[in-house]
């Protein structure tokens, strides 16, 4: 093999590919980069047997070939070169490369031993690249982290027609993002486990490109899903095994009426609890108190530190009378991740009943219709008395 390219286009390649190099291989091999340079470019693998990723990019090809590197080194030498053309020559044995007065020689790994990368399933349809990003991160909030209850580390991918709807929940919090897509047949109908992490992760690193193609194999547990987008800094690649067993039946949750909804402006009901949050002692409620026009957020660490703050909020009650939820307990966390996923101005809270779950949902005007493409449901805390 040998080849030239420029060291950002070296770089960012190299970066991009080994983001998904397990930090601790079940196997030595799978810590290796596969390199292999042709009439198209040069292409940078990596597979760890549940997630592939392959980015190929524009080069000066003048000997073909494959070679296998240490991912983890490649990138910490690719990121340290002097910003000069790179010159890459490699063979059985080892990889040389050579920029400006900087020279590195590396052991190459048997190309023989490393498995084959997954095949892309067909193209199932396309979404903007950026509006994809922005979704993903709403829902990924509310995705779980305990290993141990894999079903809850995952977002639902459901397809139907031109709709794609994205939900996840960790039991405590749920969300759900719907959004337009250009299906490859309107007729489509079918649903993913995708793992959240490698979603959030590729959803965030495709939007070089103008948008995200969506490649779904099988079903949870046997099939894969891929993601391909274009750009400048070249084709980019990854596929993912789907996660096994049956998601919980957690829409109808959201579908539950609302006996009143309260109003506030999302950038100060994010300051208001980030601030009050402070002295939120482990494992205690951020308290809300509604009252006419106005909510109260409380917190404490016992008799050590208390912390109130008030905030202008428009309260509204179908059925009228007396307030029919007057305070609230949310999780401080779950609170301020529900409110830092909102890209509208105001944000609507809508309450079913004292201890049961709240619906949060955007709103563009603070007396304009509810927009119901992103909803954030918290599950609410006991109160003490």
């Amino acid at each position: 093999m040998k080849i030239r390219l420029e060291r950002d286009t070296l770089a960012e390649a190299v970066q991009w590919a080994a983001r998904s190099l397990p930090m601790r291989p079940s196997v030595p091999i799978l810590a290796g980069l596969l390199v292999r340079a042709d009439a198209e470019g040069v292409t940078f693998s990596s597979f760890d047997y549940e997630t592939s990723a392959r980015i190929t990019v524009a080069a000066t090809v003048t000997d073909e070939g494959t070679v296998l590197i240490s991912g983890r080194l490649l990138a910490d030498i690719s990121r340290s070169l002097p910003a000069k053309p790179v010159d890459i020559t490699a063979d059985d044995s080892k990889m040389e490369l050579v920029c400006g007065s900087a020279r590195f020689t590396l052991q190459t790994l048997p190309v023989a031993d490393y498995p084959s990368l997954p095949s892309m399933p067909e193209a199932t349809g396309t979404v903007p690249s950026t509006v994809f990003a922005q979704a993903v991160s709403q829902v990924v909030v509310a995705a779980g982290r305990d290993e141990l209850l894999p079903v809850f580390t995952g977002v639902r991918v459901e397809i139907e027609g031109d709709t794609i709807s994205l939900l996840a929940t960790d039991r405590y919090r749920m969300a759900l993002k719907e959004l337009s897509w250009n299906p490859s047949s309107t007729q489509i109908s079918a649903t993913a486990l995708v793992p959240a992490k490698v979603l959030n992760e590729t959803s965030k690193s495709m939007t070089a490109g103008e948008e995200v193609t969506l490649s779904l194999a099988g079903g949870s547990g046997d099939g894969i899903i891929g993601f391909e987008g274009h750009g400048a800094s070249g084709e980019r690649q990854t596929t993912t095994r789907l996660l096994d067993g049956e998601f919980p039946k957690v829409r109808h949750i959201m579908n539950t009426a609302a006996v009143m909804n309260v109003r506030v402006s999302t950038a100060e009901a994010i300051a208001a609890a980030k601030r009050v949050a402070l002295v939120a002692e482990r494992n205690t409620s951020l308290r809300m108190l509604i009252g006419d026009g106005v909510v109260t957020l409380e917190a404490a660490t016992g008799d050590q530190a208390q912390a109130s703050e008030s905030i202008e909020a428009t309260v509204d009650q179908p059925g009228g009378g007396e307030l029919a939820v007057t305070a609230a307990g949310f999780n401080p966390t779950y609170l301020l991740d529900a409110l830092g996923a909102f890209d509208t101005p105001y944000v609507n809270f809508a309450f079913t009943a004292p201890s049961k779950p709240c619906q949060l949902t955007g709103v563009p005007e603070l007396d304009g219709e509810i927009r119901t493409d992103y909803r954030h449901v918290i599950m609410l805390m006991r109160l003490p008395g």
